[in-house]
């Protein structure tokens, strides 16, 4: 077998595999790790929220500099309220339990506006409310059936409340809104591994990486998914491209480690684990993993991975478009 033939050259025992492959990092945290599905602009004025209404007219104007998804900041002249300026600003400097105040007495005042709910529901998921947030986004897409944004982040909550059946309802319909959405095509994965369907899972999660190459955590968690099935020599690919990408993520450069480790690439393991420490110097699990390689002795008829050719030629395999569909 593939592992026993593994363990032998590696000397390592299946009790270390178990005790190594706990350190892999589940965690998806692409809504805080440069893969957010934000939007702080101001509502426009003229959204319908029903057939026969539409949001009215905020009492203020003012340039507002708007944070688009890809971290860019643009001025725009448009109305807004008082307490929406406010909560965007709270927000956009992090003081999420300030946001949560401003954008609640904005929709006190404007129970009518969706973007109000949103803002208020995306700070109270910040915070750490999750009931608070599910009910604001669900009270979204009430509003809007087709706000994408909101669909994706109540499916967020979900996902974090452990629901994956109920998530992959509004995942469902954001892709039927904007088929093109690699966070939708994320999320959608993880709603598959949430219900433990791997191979579908790496299908949504390699079709999100079609819509943005350079999405780092749809790399990590297909890279998760083939670490856990101990397909080691297919998991370097996707996390070997991700640090590539983005080198300040403590949880995938750990991942890659991890996957070294098992593929007995000690040297590259070792300055994997210390990359991570690195990013994150609390990270206690690289500690423990860099403690356990460090200096351990490779095979001598070993290999050294070029993870920068194999970073290139994942990217390469990416942008052809080429995706495969899993069996239903």
């Amino acid at each position: 077998m593939r592992r026993n033939s593994l363990i032998t050259r590696t000397g390592l025992t299946a009790a270390s595999f178990a005790a190594i492959a706990m350190t892999a990092c589940s965690v998806d945290k692409d809504e805080t790790g440069g893969r957010p599905v934000v939007e702080t602009t101001t509502p426009p004025t003229d959204t319908k929220v029903t057939e026969s209404k539409s949001v009215t007219t905020p009492t203020t104007t003012k340039t507002v500099k708007a944070v688009t998804t890809s971290g860019e900041v643009r001025g725009s002249t448009m109305p807004v309220s008082t307490e929406y300026s406010l909560g965007e600003k709270a927000f956009r400097e992090k003081r999420y339990g300030d946001a949560v105040q401003s954008f609640g007495e904005y929709v006190n005042v404007k129970p009518e506006n969706p973007w109000g709910h949103y803002m208020l529901g995306l700070s109270a998921w910040k915070a750490g409310d999750l009931e608070k947030a599910r009910a604001e986004f669900v009270r979204t897409v009430e509003l809007d059936p087709k706000h994408v944004k909101g669909l994706l982040n109540l499916s967020r909550v979900l996902l974090d409340e452990g629901n994956p059946k109920e998530a992959r309802v509004y995942v469902t319909a954001a892709l039927k809104l904007d088929s093109t959405s690699s966070d939708g095509h994320h999320l959608m994965g993880r709603v598959y591994s949430g219900l433990k369907q791997n191979e579908e899972a790496i299908v949504s999660f390699r079709t999100a990486l079609v819509y943005d190459p350079n999405n780092v955590w749809s790399m990590n968690n297909i890279g998760l998914i083939q670490l856990q099935q101990q397909k080691y020599s297919e998991a370097v690919k996707p996390l070997a491209r991700a640090v590539a990408v983005d080198s300040t993520i403590a949880v995938i450069h750990n991942n890659l480690g991890i996957v070294l480790e098992h593929l007995g690439q000690y040297t590259l393991a070792t300055a994997s684990y210390r990359k991570a420490i690195e990013a994150d110097k609390g990270y206690t699990k690289a500690v423990m993993s860099l403690a356990r390689v460090e200096g351990r002795k490779e095979d001598a008829t070993l290999v050294k991975l070029d993870l920068l050719a194999i970073a290139a030629d994942f990217d390469k395999e990416v942008r052809s478009g080429v995706v495969t569909v899993a069996k239903k």
